[in-house]
C-alpha cells in the first residue's frame, strides 16, 4: 500500500505523516511530495528514510491514495493528473469542494456517498468539520433551519508563517508578517479575503459546506470568522434554530453518542470545552449546551478541535481508511 502526503513538508502534511503513524495506517511505502525546493530532503517514517520527490515522480510511482495539502493551486493544476492515473485523491483543499462532481465528506456523517469512481474526494474546511459533527444527529431527529455561527481560529489554521508572527510578537521580535496587522494581544475579524457581498472566502466555505455535507440545501447559515492569539486550536459559538422543539437532555444525549464527539458540559464544575485542552486530540469537543430563551426551538452550544487534526489530516485519513475497508481505492 503506497501512500503519497503531498505537501509533506507544511503544517497540514507534517501532520497527516504524524497521524498516519499513530493510527497504523497500513503503509508499505510512503512517498512524501513537495514543491521543487524541497524535493531531495529526507523524512523518516517508521524507521526508514524517505526522500521528497516531484508531482511527476509520485504519479509514476502509483500509489493507491494520495493525501493532498498544498493548496488550491496544485490541486487544480495536479489533482485530475493523479486521478487520470488511477490514483485516488483526497484533496485538503477548497479547491474541489462545491464541485457537484465531487463528494465533500466527513466520514461519521455521510462516508456513504463514496464509490469506486470517486478518484478526487474533497476533505471540508476545518470549522465546517467541527461544527457539522455534533450538528449532524440534531439534524435528523429536529431539522435545522437556520445556523448562527461566530468562530474563534487559531493562527496555526494559516500556517507556520503565522505562528512564527504570533511567537515574534509574543518575544518583542521583529519578523515576517502572515498577517496585515498584529495578532498577539489582538483579533482579526478577517479570514481569508472579501467578496462583493463584505462575507469573507472563509464564511461562504461555511454556509456552502454545511449544506452539502448535511444533505439539505435549506438550511439557512450566517458565519462571521474571526483570527484569534491561539496556536492551535479552533472554537466556535454556534446558535442553531430548529423546525421542531427539543428536549435538552435528549439533545445532549444525541451529541454525547455521536462518533467523534465527546461532550464537556458540566457548568456546576465550570468544565467546558477549550482550545488549550483540544490541541492533540482528534475529537470534536462540545459544551455550554443550552435553551436560546429568545426564540422559539433554538439552540445554543460551544464547539472546540483541534484544526490540524479533526480539521485537516485526521478527517483525510478517516476517509482514507473508509476507502480500504470498503475495497474501494
Amino acid at each position: 500500500m503506497k501512500i503519497a502526503v503531498v505537501g509533506a513538508t507544511g503544517l497540514v502534511g507534517t501532520k497527516m505523516i504524524e497521524v498516519l503513524l499513530e493510527r497504523n495506517f497500513p503503509i508499505t511505502e510512503l512517498i512524501p511530495v513537495a514543491s521543487e525546493n524541497s524535493v531531495g530532503k529526507e523524512i523518516t517514517y517508521q524507521g526508514t528514510t524517505y526522500k521528497v520527490v516531484s508531482m511527476q515522480t509520485c504519479i509514476d510511482m502509483k500509489p493507491a491514495i494520495a493525501l493532498f495539502s498544498a493548496g488550491g493551486t496544485t490541486s487544480l493544476e495536479w489533482a485530475p493528473a493523479f486521478a487520470a492515473a488511477g490514483i485516488t485523491v483526497i484533496d485538503n483543499s477548497s479547491a474541489w469542494r462545491m464541485d457537484p462532481t465531487k463528494k465533500l465528506v466527513v466520514p461519521e456523517i455521510n462516508a456513504d456517498v463514496l464509490t469506486k469512481e470517486d478518484k478526487i474526494i474533497a476533505n471540508p474546511n476545518c470549522s465546517t468539520i467541527q461544527m457539522v459533527l455534533p450538528l449532524a444527529p440534531l439534524h435528523s431527529t429536529y431539522k435545522i433551519k437556520r445556523i448562527v455561527v461566530s468562530t474563534y481560529q487559531s493562527v496555526s489554521g494559516t500556517g507556520a508563517k503565522a505562528l512564527q508572527q504570533l511567537m515574534n510578537e509574543r518575544q518583542g521580535i521583529n519578523g515576517e508578517m502572515a498577517y496585515a496587522y498584529p495578532i498577539d494581544l489582538n483579533v482579526i475579524p478577517q479570514i481569508d479575503s472579501f467578496l462583493e457581498n463584505g462575507n469573507t472566502k472563509e464564511e461562504v466555505k461555511m454556509i456552502n459546506e454545511t449544506c452539502k455535507i448535511l444533505r439539505d440545501d435549506s438550511i439557512k447559515v450566517s458565519a462571521t470568522t474571526i483570527r484569534v492569539p491561539v496556536k492551535g486550536g479552533h472554537s466556535e459559538s454556534v446558535n442553531i434554530e430548529f423546525e421542531n422543539n427539543f428536549d435538552l437532555s435528549e439533545v445532549k444525549r444525541l451529541i454525547a453518542d455521536m462518533p467523534g464527539v465527546i461532550l464537556q458540559d458540566d457548568i456546576s464544575k465550570q468544565i467546558y470545552p477549550m482550545p488549550l485542552y483540544a490541541e492533540g486530540k482528534d475529537e470534536v469537543f462540545v459544551g455550554r449546551v443550552r435553551r436560546d430563551e429568545s426564540q422559539p426551538n433554538t439552540l445554543n452550544m460551544w464547539i472546540v478541535a483541534d484544526n490540524l487534526r479533526k480539521g485537516a489530516a485526521t478527517n483525510a485519513i478517516q476517509i482514507a481508511e473508509y476507502l480500504l475497508k470498503n475495497k474501494l481505492a
